[in-house]
């Protein structure tokens, strides 16, 4: 199995889309823009899945489930949140096709079959869970209201790559109503906090905690929390947000409470998520020329055993150490596959399982049977070991942990040392040319000094860190006086 990957340093971006495809996560499918996730790569999802879900559980949410389509007429009532997706909107007019009378065997929409309002093909689903909520809630009983969905959404790119930017992707999305404005921030805070300790334990990917400029947020927020993380070739990528929407969503759909005094308030809202997009950031963050490396946590399996042969004999002696190996593994939680097929030999697996980025591989061989030893190559420094078949267990136990931390500590230092603090612009162009990376400058507060330097250098407000210290400073960009330095870089 020939890798034939094009190498990070020659063309990061081909290197990316080559990766997914070869690795068996995802490939492009016949719908523009959309793809489809392969099994491989959908069992991360669901590793990512059930270990976010849990935590939302532990803080108090439910999951539910809420349509897809969106009548036109609800999806404005938010004007800020349908201006911010406007451009990005599918819109279903028609609900029947018929055989066209002029080309037997081809169908046409049936001009009869017009819906009466059209519907839009969720992007984000706060109109119709704010319209379902006003049903929801009518005292303070009934606060708060702590519910996740896990669906699809929609929206229009017009340049897409896998995981990264899809026309439809998976995610979950959080919304909350809340009977005072402190809870509701206090919320919105909490889940960027579940998201980071997600990312950082899980993905073993670094993140800064932020608040995004008024420019950034999310359309319809009065603020957005969100993570940033950065990847291996200096661009940095938004990984999850959490949006605190004030009462907006509430007076646009007229959802109000009785409280304890009995007096009519509207509530106070909240809504995150994170998306597949998290794959593109485990993909960019750990993998190298030879293809993926997962981190244990999220890897479908973490060990996977190689038997080397030469006949059937030899085969059956191997399979029964593997099988016990196996067994002895699974007892610890550990997941492990034995690859026993005959229809390949075990270079090829060696290969296989490198560009997949199993963390661990165990190969074992006649000789190893005579010593009682198996092989143990780790994934992500590439090295190997021998070592006693009864010492595997508690062996490959510290390994994975080892692999874990190993992977969060080297992306956590190539992250650190590619946060870069400037004085003025034109060292800010030079940093931002030669290095890339995070640059810590002071900005005037304006959107029109942040426009402007997007503008001319395609770099964007990451966050505004929330462990920010004060610091009397000027603008990079118009020398006005800052009080604090921000976060700039390309992104994804």
């Amino acid at each position: 199995m020939g890798k034939n990957l094009t190498k990070r340093s020659e063309d990061y971006s081909k290197w990316y889309n080559e990766l997914v495809v070869k690795a068996d996560l995802a490939e492009n499918s016949a719908v523009r823009g959309c793809m489809v996730i392969k099994p491989y790569g959908f069992a991360i999802w669901e590793k990512m899945q059930a270990e976010l879900d849990r935590m939302f559980k532990e803080t108090g949410h439910q999951n539910a489930y809420f349509p897809l389509f969106v009548p036109k007429s609800l999806f404005e009532a938010e004007e800020k949140n349908a201006e911010g997706f406007a451009k990005e909107c599918a819109v279903v007019t028609h609900y029947r096709l018929k055989t066209d009378p002029n080309n037997e065997g081809k169908l046409i929409v049936d001009p009869e079959a017009k819906l009466q309002e059209e519907l839009v093909v969720r992007p984000t689903s706060e109109a119709i869970i704010w319209n379902t909520y006003k049903g929801w809630i009518q005292s303070y009983r009934d606060l708060p209201l702590l519910i996740n969905q896990w669906a699809n959404v929609v929206r229009w790119e017009m340049r897409t790559r896998l995981f990264l930017r899809t026309a439809e992707f998976l995610w979950q999305e959080g919304h909350t109503a809340h009977a005072t404005k402190e809870e509701a921030i206090a919320e919105a805070d909490l889940m960027n906090n579940v998201y980071a300790t997600f990312v950082e334990n899980f993905l073993a990917v670094p993140v800064i905690k932020g608040l995004k400029t008024e420019s950034e947020r999310f359309a319809g927020a009065d603020e957005t929390y969100c993570i940033e993380a950065l990847m291996q070739d200096g661009k940095a990528l938004q990984a999850g947000t959490s949006h605190f929407l004030g009462q907006n969503f509430a007076k646009a759909f007229d959802v109000k409470f009785a409280t304890k005094e009995g007096k009519q308030e509207h509530v106070w809202a909240t809504s995150w998520g994170v998306s597949t997009r998290l794959m593109g950031a485990l993909i960019m963050t750990h993998s190298d020329d030879q293809g993926l490396v997962l981190p244990p946590n999220l890897a479908p399996y973490q060990v996977v055993i190689v038997p080397i042969y030469r006949n059937q004999e030899q085969l059956d002696a191997i399979s029964q150490v593997a099988n016990e190996i196996v067994n002895d593994l699974r007892l610890h939680n550990i997941s492990v596959k034995f690859d026993n097929r005959d229809t390949h030999k075990p270079g090829w697996k060696f290969n296989e399982y490198e560009l997949k980025g199993v963390p661990l591989r165990i190969g074992i061989g006649p000789k190893d049977l005579e010593k009682r030893t198996v092989e143990l190559a780790r994934r992500d420094t590439l090295t190997k070991e021998f070592v006693a078949k009864e010492d595997v267990v508690e062996t490959v136990s510290q390994l994975l942990k080892d692999i874990q931390e190993n992977l969060y500590n080297k992306a956590k230092t190539y992250r650190d040392s590619h946060i870069t603090e400037v004085q003025n612009f034109e060292e800010f162009k030079e940093v931002l040319e030669t290095k890339g990376g995070f640059i810590s400058a002071h900005w005037d507060g304006t959107a029109e000094t942040e426009n402007k330097i997007k503008e001319l250098t395609k770099a964007t407000i990451r966050c505004i860190p929330l462990d920010n210290s004060k610091e009397e400073g000027v603008c990079v960009y118009s020398g006005a006086p800052s009080n604090e330095r921000v976060l700039f870089a390309k992104a994804y």
